[in-house]
């Protein structure tokens, strides 16, 4: 909301400095968004006098001035067309910084001639838009004065405003209170009724269904006629100016300057575009409404619309019709002032999608007294600015009923807001503040002015003393010192943290993307789960719960592509969608890696990713959410996300899952290309899903129990190398399991190195080399033992695997 400082003194008495009435607006809950005085820029800008003008010897449209400034006499360069001698001037000197461009004025020279100055215009200063000439100063402006003592300028100010506090929506319940906060006195308004001089030959309708009344329970009108609906005046003109609004007419400028003023919205009809009597009644389906924005509206039956005889004029409490507005030629008008419901009003502005001011204010809940008043303020002003002669005032309805009593005990003020306020000072405030004081005993009785509907209970009240009395008051006082409780995280919670943190480890970046894509998309992750659609959606391509996360992955990664970084890789922990109903999500870590593993070197370590790289993105997942690696199984084959097999997405030759037992722990893979080119990505990309509440959680730790120290062994480990001759349909995995089997307590680690298939193995057979690394605890390890060992892994490879060591 915004107002000028002459707008909020024209109710408000008082000699406070504009800082001071900022400050105090804040202080009462009344915040300050900004203050715009244009006299604050104007620092170094003094009055002057042009002594000489004569042409600039080397420009037809310059005139070289002899400027007198008080102190000496320069020479300055103008362009203006009424630089003449004996003018009074607005004169900026060297290092003066000129508001509209912000620059510091420097010396310079024009056309070959010395510049001592600069003469300014209105919007040089940033106080208009005229810049045909220089500003022409009163005769009486005292030479090398300020020019901010000369010029008058009127300071914007803009506040913000709660929801409830729609008596601050007028100029005057600002300015109320101020005065109650004491910073001045709040001037009395004339509301006193304008003598009618004629009946008015409109009478008002009230054609609301009786358990609709309550829609627009009051309607106030009055005919003016012999008015001449002319220019506003100045004053009129800023201040709509200064609210953000444009001044059309006297007439229209009326109501929208008392919409401001006192938070009371009005309109006038050209009383010669009615017929019959008018007033409010429900609109009929499908009727239409040509409005004042220039757009046609179709309404429906629950709406409130100001209608004659003929058809509706407008929209209640909304706005105008464009058939009956009024215009430089209107005559006669009739005046309508009304009561609204404020339900009503929100709810068919978001069905039109209109938002006025008159809405702002009704939805709020304006002053049930004010249609009276509003009515009489504005008439007189139409009066006043257009001539002509009011009809008297015709009522339909009647007001509701606003009083009511709040038992108030002023101890509160004290136990609710932490101040200690004498009883004197408490009551002093709320009549201040225009409500009603019954002091009597310990508990007193409250009654709230009539335009404070948002005042209910004994708290807001207290809220009400507090204000005024200043929140910068209120003592800070601060809480007892509680100690912290210790963090206590869930072990899934941990699982998550562990998780995200192993995954962030192998360089890759966490995303956060949407719970929800595109139908289409959703068909290819789907497998066997049921479709969840979203009943809203935010968007029509993104109107599925996500069956998976890879989707919004790969869609990333190729938006990261489509800006040059082909090379990325991402995860992220969430759930994923397995029907629509709690409990029926499940929560995967997902990985996704594309292009290659590194940049371009020198070294040509440089290679495309490949599923290999998903399965230790898995893995590494895997074990930090707690998972036994060791235990572990591989295993190919298709399938669906939620059976044994790979999921249909990941490429059927290039993907497997990672089991315990016949519980599918994860599943990893590059994607499959027709996938892919569904998505319109460019592959190669590799990813892995970690079901994370399908890995067991470690048993829990008997309280007390001291946790097991690191064990390090002081003998030297054995490392050993063996080939075996194994089916090529036999996993690499199942050789591994088999190895370390052999020997639990004594191998510490095994890795696969090398595998080979050729003619001199024999058709369907394949080498595969193992390292085994042999680590002793308790003495060095004998070559007796080391070959006794060597005997066990061969004997259990040939057992498990049906491999031969290799010759």
């Amino acid at each position: 909301m915004k107002f000028t400082l002459s707008w909020l003194k024209s109710h408000l008495e008082t000699t406070a400095t504009l800082g001071e009435i900022g400050a105090k607006l804040t202080s009462v809950g009344l915040e300050v968004e900004n203050i715009e005085d244009p006299g604050a820029g104007l620092v170094g800008l003094i009055v002057a006098q042009i002594a000489h003008a004569k042409q600039h010897p080397n420009a037809d449209r310059l005139r070289l001035c002899t400027v007198d400034t008080g102190a000496e006499t320069i020479q300055v360069v103008c362009g203006a067309p009424n630089a003449r001698a004996g003018l009074k001037v607005v004169l900026a000197r060297p290092g003066v910084t000129i508001p509209s461009s912000g620059e510091v004025l420097k010396k310079g020279s024009i056309r070959g001639i010395e510049s001592q100055g600069m003469l300014c215009s209105m919007r040089e200063l940033k106080l208009g838009e005229d810049h045909d000439g220089i500003i022409e100063l009163p005769a009486d402006a005292t030479v090398g004065a300020p020019v901010a003592g000369v010029l008058d300028f009127d300071p914007v100010i803009e506040i913000n405003l709660t929801p409830n506090r729609v008596d601050a929506l007028g100029v005057r319940g600002v300015a109320r209170d101020l005065a109650a906060a004491g910073l001045g006195k709040l001037k009395a308004i004339n509301d006193a009724p304008v003598p009618g001089r004629f009946v008015s030959p409109r009478k008002v309708k009230m054609a609301l269904p009786a358990d609709q009344a309550h829609k627009c329970p009051q309607f106030v009108g009055r005919m003016i006629r012999s008015v001449k609906n002319t220019e506003s005046p100045p004053w009129l003109k800023a201040r709509l100016t200064a609210a953000g609004l444009r001044p059309i007419s006297a007439i229209v400028d009326v109501t929208q300057f008392l919409t401001i003023d006192l938070g009371r919205p009005l309109h006038a009809f050209d009383d010669a575009k009615l017929t019959g009597d008018m007033g409010p009644r429900l609109a009929a389906p499908g009727e239409t409404l040509a409005a004042l924005n220039g757009k046609t509206y179709t309404l429906d039956a629950e709406m409130v619309v100001i209608a004659d005889q003929a058809s509706a004029a407008g929209i209640g409490g909304i706005m105008g019709g464009e058939p009956s507005s009024v215009t430089e030629t209107t005559t006669s008008i009739f005046l309508e002032s009304a009561l609204f419901d404020p339900r009503n009003m929100s709810a068919t502005g978001r069905k039109l999608q209109i938002n006025s001011d008159a809405r702002y204010c009704f939805e709020r809940g304006v002053d049930p007294t004010s249609p009276v008043t509003g009515a009489e303020i504005a008439t007189r002003m139409i009066l006043e600015i257009c001539g002509g002669e009011a009809s008297e005032l015709i009522i339909g309805g009647t007001a509701p009923d606003f009083s009511r009593v709040i038992a108030f005990n002023p101890a509160r003020v004290k136990s609710l807001g932490g101040v200690e306020m004498p009883g004197a000072e408490i009551k002093s405030i709320l009549e201040r503040l225009g409500f009603g004081v019954a002091a009597a005993g310990e508990v007193w009785k409250v009654t709230p002015p009539s335009w404070r509907a948002d005042v209910e209970g004994w708290q807001d009240l207290v809220e009400e003393v507090l204000r005024i009395h200043g929140y910068d008051n209120i003592p800070p006082i601060p809480l007892p010192r509680a100690p912290m409780p210790k963090v206590a995280l869930s072990p899934q919670q941990r699982q998550v943290a562990f998780t995200r943190r192993s995954l962030a480890m192998r360089g890759l970046n966490e995303t956060t993307t949407w719970s929800f894509l595109a139908g289409a998309q959703a068909e290819l992750f789907r497998g066997e789960a049921p479709r969840v659609a979203i009943a809203n959606p935010i968007s029509s391509d993104l109107d599925v719960l996500r069956p998976s996360l890879i989707p919004n992955l790969a869609a990333a990664a190729g938006r990261n592509a489509a800006r040059g970084l082909h090379d990325c890789g991402l995860f992220e922990v969430g759930p994923r969608f397995e029907g629509p109903k709690p409990g029926q999500q499940a929560l995967v870590a997902a990985a996704l890696r594309a292009g290659h593993t590194a940049a371009r070197h020198w070294a040509g370590n440089r290679r495309v990713v490949d599923a290999l790289d998903a399965k230790a993105d898995a893995l590494a997942a895997l074990e930090a959410a707690g998972a036994v690696i060791s235990a572990l199984q591989t295993a190919s084959g298709s399938g669906s996300s939620g059976g044994g097999g790979v999921p249909a997405w990941y490429h059927p030759g290039r993907s497997g899952v990672l089991k315990l037992g016949h519980q599918v722990l994860a599943a990893f893979g590059e994607l499959h290309p027709g996938v892919l080119a569904a998505l319109d990505v460019k592959g190669p990309m590799v990813a892995c899903e970690v079901f994370l509440e399908r890995v067991p959680q470690p048993k829990k730790a008997k309280a007390g129990a001291a946790r097991q120290l690191l064990k390090t062994s002081p003998f030297q480990p054995v490392e050993r190398d063996f080939a075996f001759v194994v089916d090529t349909s036999v996993a690499a995995d199942a050789v591994l399991r088999a190895v370390r089997n052999a020997e639990k307590d004594l191998i510490a680690e095994v890795g696969l190195f090398d595998v080979y298939e050729g003619p001199h193995l024999g058709e369907g057979k394949k080498s595969l080399a193992i390292s085994v690394t042999l680590q002793p605890t308790d003495a060095t390890l004998t070559d007796a033992q080391i070959e006794a060992a060597a005997s066990r892994i061969v004997a259990a490879v040939e057992k498990a695997c049906g491999g031969r060591l290799r010759a």
